[in-house]
């Protein structure tokens, strides 16, 4: 039940540094205005989605005043943010499948960019269902540390098992993922928390049933090039990928 997930190393060092990029807090008030119309209204209490994006807010040092902002103009009758959540999927470099999550307010222009994209990277968008099919749904759920203390494997693969989770990964820095179906992450990241458990990075997401392992460097830039303009376009929320790189490459593209 336990094991090393490399993607995921790759998209929390990512996603560090993503966080210094000014578009990171634009893509977060997308999320915050959907989670509003979508999750249940401006009630973190009750709206679960709208609570964990505003997690992730914070984690990304994204102003209170920019939250606050996003949620009053979600909550207006007035607003004119009418945002789609689209998915689009294709294959990347190497034969590697991508799943690319967006919402966009124009979904003409996002999947004429996303296919460009594929394109300039020796990639190919494709139909819907071309590569979701190598993907499960799963909610995450990244704990760090319990009662402000190192995390004991064991200890915590017990208490996820017992609060309803499926799995327990160790990531990077002394971090492990718990993963549950979708319909239980709600339910084991209150367990986990009122346990003690300090989290992060709750989310639901698409996660690869099996993996493609790049040996190649040149290989693996030209995938990396891809994931990264992919992120960069801000109506991306989101990149899935069923690549792994080795140790050594990873260093070199990191």
């Amino acid at each position: 039940m336990s094991g090393h997930s490399k993607w995921s190393q790759i998209k929390r060092s990512k996603a560090k540094i993503d966080a210094q990029k000014g578009a990171l807090f634009s893509k977060i008030s997308k999320e915050i205005v959907v989670a509003v119309r979508m999750g249940g209204g401006p009630d973190v209490g009750s709206n679960f989605r709208l609570r964990t994006v505003i997690e992730k807010a914070k984690v990304a040092s994204m102003p209170v005043d920019n939250i606050k902002r996003a949620i009053q103009r979600a909550s207006g009758d007035s607003s004119t943010d009418n945002y789609e959540e689209i998915q689009y999927e294709g294959y990347g470099p190497c034969g590697t499948a991508i799943i690319v999550s967006t919402m966009t307010d124009n979904r003409n222009r996002t999947a004429g960019d996303i296919r460009s994209y594929f394109t300039k990277c020796d990639g190919n968008l494709g139909e819907t269902g071309c590569v979701s099919w190598m993907f499960v749904t799963k909610g995450l759920i990244t704990v760090t540390s319990l009662n402000g203390k190192a995390i004991d494997f064991d200890e915590l693969f017990l208490s996820a098992a017992d609060s309803g989770a499926e799995d327990v990964i160790e990531l990077d820095e002394g971090a492990y993922q718990v993963q549950t179906k979708p319909e239980n992450l709600e339910k084991v990241e209150k367990a986990l928390k009122e346990m003690g458990y300090a989290t992060q990075d709750v989310e639901v997401s698409q996660e690869p049933e099996n993996t493609v392992q790049i040996e190649d460097f040149d290989k693996a830039k030209k995938v990396i090039k891809l994931i990264d303009l992919l992120e960069s376009h801000d109506d991306v929320q989101d990149v899935y990928s069923n690549f792994e790189l080795s140790d050594e490459v990873l260093s070199l593209v990191s």
